[in-house]
């Protein structure tokens, strides 16, 4: 919602699973073992998008962003003139036809912004080697857990 003209943004079913019955949105659980990532485990659909209580579940992560309608018309609406308090035609300034793949091109950056940010938060460290340390023990815990099930 940082992101200009952006006005909602809904994580997978978003505000579709509020017009749903709760046994249609679940996203059941079952073991894995190839999914080691993720503990041995995966989910069988994915309506939440892939984020649960703010934590990703290992399943792609799906966001949609619904923008406003741009702003530029063909004809000047009606204003006033601040000088004089009478109403005048506002000046058509823009010919916008599409801001659609440039939106996307900036949605896409955000969302890597904020997971990176979200990823140094939970792997940080002070140079990138710790940092990849520090997620190779966490890819191994989580390895040790997917063990136990097989």
């Amino acid at each position: 919602m940082s992101i200009q003209a952006m006005k909602g943004v809904e994580i997978g079913l978003g505000f579709e699973m509020a017009r749903r019955r709760g046994s249609e949105v679940h996203d059941e659980i079952e073991a894995d073992p190839s999914r080691r990532p993720t503990g041995g485990f995966r989910r069988t659909r994915n309506h939440a998008g892939g984020l649960e209580g703010g934590t990703t579940t290992g399943e792609p992560l799906v966001a949609r962003v619904a923008m406003k309608p741009l702003s530029s018309l063909t004809r000047p609406l009606q204003s006033v003139d601040v000088r004089t308090g009478r109403g005048a035609g506002a000046v058509r300034e823009r010919s916008d036809v599409c801001a659609v793949p440039a939106a996307a091109v900036v949605g896409e950056a955000m969302v890597a912004l904020v997971l990176a940010d979200a990823f140094v938060e939970k792997f940080g460290g002070d140079s990138l080697g710790e940092t990849r340390a520090n997620l190779a023990g966490y890819l191994e815990r989580v390895g040790e857990r997917a063990r136990r099930w097989e």
